[in-house]
């Protein structure tokens, strides 16, 4: 998993049936290949939208944070490898 960007890769709706419409929000959940949670938080169509949370391998937290239109905005704290927060850092623009 990139640190720089933990926006997960989201296919064209138009290729993938029965997504949903690009004004629907919905939860997305976004995995590790041994199928543990990776990342987890709303989508709008296929752009994340809202707060989501990352995880390691091992289920702690790593990172957590809102997205806006797919980029990182206001304030994402990292954790260290207990899951407790360690670091902030204001990724600017507005978390509301």
């Amino acid at each position: 998993m990139s640190t720089t960007n933990p926006t997960p890769h989201c296919p064209d709706p138009a290729h993938e049936p029965g997504a949903p419409p690009a004004t629907e929000v919905h939860e997305h959940v976004e995995r590790h290949k041994d199928g543990t949670v990776r990342g987890r938080g709303p989508m709008l169509g296929t752009v994340p939208q809202g707060y989501w949370e990352w995880f390691r391998l091992d289920g702690t937290m790593m990172r957590s944070g809102t997205l806006r239109d797919g980029e990182q905005v206001g304030e994402w704290t990292t954790y260290d490898r207990q899951g407790v927060p360690y670091k902030t850092t204001d990724k600017g623009g507005s978390d509301s």
